[in-house]
């Protein structure tokens, strides 16, 4: 059974930085696509900010590039985000999501097949 479990959320003053995780299980992480994505409050989930793919190439939405980074631990089978230079807009809940890699990137919500359930992250004073 294919599950995705994130953790690392909290509160964080701006300017602050957090470590996202992303624990996969029931699947290989060497052949999926693995993204983040980003529910604002009261908004809709965003396309994903942030893809991993097995091949070893990624991608960032610009307005988190230069300061969120993701990377991937295939043997212990958990992919992370690295956010640095937090601001509020960075508020919302984050999840992860994975697709079976077929060679093309993936940034849509629609694109993938397995989501966790989210952690919460706050930028706030």
């Amino acid at each position: 059974q294919v599950q995705l479990v994130e953790s690392g959320g909290g509160l964080v003053q701006p300017g602050g930085s957090l470590r996202l995780s992303c624990a996969a299980s029931g699947f290989n992480l060497r052949q999926y696509v693995i993204g983040w994505f980003r529910q604002p409050p009261g908004k809709k989930r965003e396309g994903a900010l942030c893809v991993s793919r097995p091949e070893g190439d990624t991608y960032y939405r610009d307005a988190v590039r230069g300061r969120f980074t993701i990377s991937r631990d295939n043997d212990k089978n958990t992919v992370y985000l690295e956010m640095n230079s937090l601001n509020p807009e960075d508020t919302g809940v984050y999840s992860c999501a994975a697709v079976v890699t077929d060679g093309i990137l993936k940034v849509l919500e629609d694109d993938y097949d397995h989501w966790g359930k989210g952690t919460q992250v706050t930028v706030s004073t």
